[in-house]
């Protein structure tokens, strides 16, 4: 059975995310500047949630994704359908960030990928890994994400650069 959530609770989780990943952004290039990006429609439809100006001439566009639970699971939720009632394709399929910055809440962890790499690594491994679905609901309209579940280990082992922090040394609170 899908787990169902709230569009506050989901709303409350990316805020977090987003929070600990401007942080972690920050503790890599502490000159660096962060832009929140999540309102603007010209970075929506492209999966992009943050712009990450490095300092050096390098700006970063950045996907958040945050998991309340994955951590204690030991698995990633890649999205592949963002709304199964409207057939639109997940964020992992789409976004043209080049980082993911993956956020497990629970753990206060942070894992950044390089989105492409990841993308490149498991789209002709997707059948390998099995499918779970989540219900959002927003004022009447309930809808369904679904993503493929895939273990931390299986991309720490393949994909190279991914990077974990964990965030308990940086100095976000909540």
């Amino acid at each position: 059975m899908p787990r169902a959530y709230s569009m506050r609770g989901v709303q409350g989780a990316a805020d977090r995310a987003v929070r600990l990943a401007t942080d972690f952004l920050h503790v890599q290039a502490p000159k660096s500047l962060v832009h929140d990006v999540q309102e603007d429609p010209r970075f929506q439809h492209r999966g992009v949630d943050l712009l990450w100006d490095k300092g050096d001439g390098q700006v970063l566009g950045v996907e958040v994704k945050g998991d309340r639970q994955g951590r204690r699971r030991g698995n990633y939720f890649f999205e592949l359908i963002s709304n199964a009632e409207k057939d639109s394709p997940g964020c992992f399929l789409y976004s043209t960030a080049d980082l993911l910055v993956y956020v497990f809440l629970d753990a206060r962890e942070v894992h950044c990928l390089e989105l492409k790499v990841l993308r490149d690594w498991f789209l002709p491994k997707t059948k390998a890994y099995p499918l779970k679905s989540t219900k959002t609901r927003t004022g009447a309209a309930l809808y369904t994400t679904v993503g493929a579940i895939v273990p931390l280990r299986d991309v720490k082992a393949a994909v190279p650069g991914a990077l974990t922090v964990h965030t308990f040394a940086l100095t976000t609170a909540g």
